[in-house]
């Protein structure tokens, strides 16, 4: 069984029931000597649930996606996917996994339309539609020879593959590497659509903006454990918001009186707080200050981030 005090803010994943469960990492130990590899790591991914996977380069996400993968046995633990084991069922899983490496390497072929092509012909894909949206989406020109690819170009190109016969499952390791910013945009509406048509998402990455758009929840990793997994929805509906206001003499702020209201932070010398409010108190809270000259009201936005630094940093 996994504890589900990894759960502290996600308990939606550890009451998953069994039946709606894709993905499965349970204690998993791959040790490398060290001080490297990941250890005891545990989380499950419910189907249709797109799920981040944070950490600094090193940390074990890619060792992590491996195993899901069935590249690598475990030392201890294990791996499952729609139920049966990633190790010993390696060629079976990989029949409904879309897979977007973190390295690229391509077999010696001429071009990128060669390389989807065959990956076509292994997957017994006759329909490339699909291929042509993410081509177009991801502005790609796949006929370019695959030695002379930009990095981008190669990222762009596998990841047509990975999504062309529209899989079950999506493993994504870095998958927005060497996109430029408007083709980040193209990825995360191709994420978008391949959520809204039901696929399961892991995606490991360390843009906080990027997992905060697309990701129902992210893990973080840390030196290979895994210190904190998040429900996105606790950044995205809080139940408190928080405001930095600012009134226009001293006399204002120091008469406020904000009785449904926490003051997280005082500045005397601008006149100035930063409060916390219940989202029922907002209103009084509106109220409160008509009976004030206030100079600025700013709600300060909560972010995966910020979420980041206060809970897994500050946490350590």
């Amino acid at each position: 069984m996994i504890e589900k005090e990894l759960f502290k803010h996600a308990p939606s994943l550890a009451n998953t029931k069994e039946e709606d469960i894709a993905i499965e990492v349970n204690h998993v130990t791959k040790d490398y000597g060290k001080g490297r590899g990941i250890f005891d790591i545990s989380f499950v991914i419910p189907r249709g649930k797109t799920f981040g996977y944070c950490g600094t380069n090193g940390a074990g996400k890619t060792t992590t996606i491996r195993h899901i993968m069935g590249f690598l046995k475990p030392d201890s633990g294990f791996v499952k996917v729609n139920g049966l084991d990633a190790w010993k069922d390696s060629d079976e899983i990989k029949k409904y996994i879309g897979y977007l490496p973190g390295e690229i390497a391509f077999p010696p072929l001429e071009s990128g339309s060669d390389f989807i092509k065959a990956q076509a012909e292994l997957l017994g894909l006759t329909d490339m539609s699909k291929a042509e949206r993410v081509i177009n989406a991801m502005q790609l020109d796949p006929t370019a020879n695959l030695k002379r690819m930009s990095k981008g170009m190669k990222q762009k190109t596998a990841m047509v593959a990975a999504f062309m016969h529209s899989p079950d499952i999506i493993l994504l390791d870095e998958p927005t590497t060497g996109l430029d910013p408007l083709m980040r945009d193209a990825f995360i509406n191709l994420i978008k659509e391949e959520k809204a048509r039901g696929a399961t998402i892991m995606m490991s990455n360390h843009m906080f903006d990027e997992l905060e758009e697309t990701c129902d929840y992210v893990a973080f990793i840390k030196d290979g454990k895994i210190v904190d997994i998040v429900d996105m929805d606790e950044i995205h509906n809080r139940p408190f918001r928080e405001y930095l206001i600012a009134f226009a003499s001293k006399e204002d702020y120091e008469s406020v009186n904000f009785k449904f209201s926490e003051i997280l932070e005082e500045h005397p010398k601008h006149n100035a707080l930063l409060v916390k409010v219940n989202n029922e108190h907002v209103d009084d809270m509106f109220k409160e200050l008509h009976n004030h000259k206030v100079t600025l009201i700013k709600e300060v936005q909560y972010s995966l981030e910020k979420y980041f630094l206060e809970y897994v940093v500050k946490g350590e």
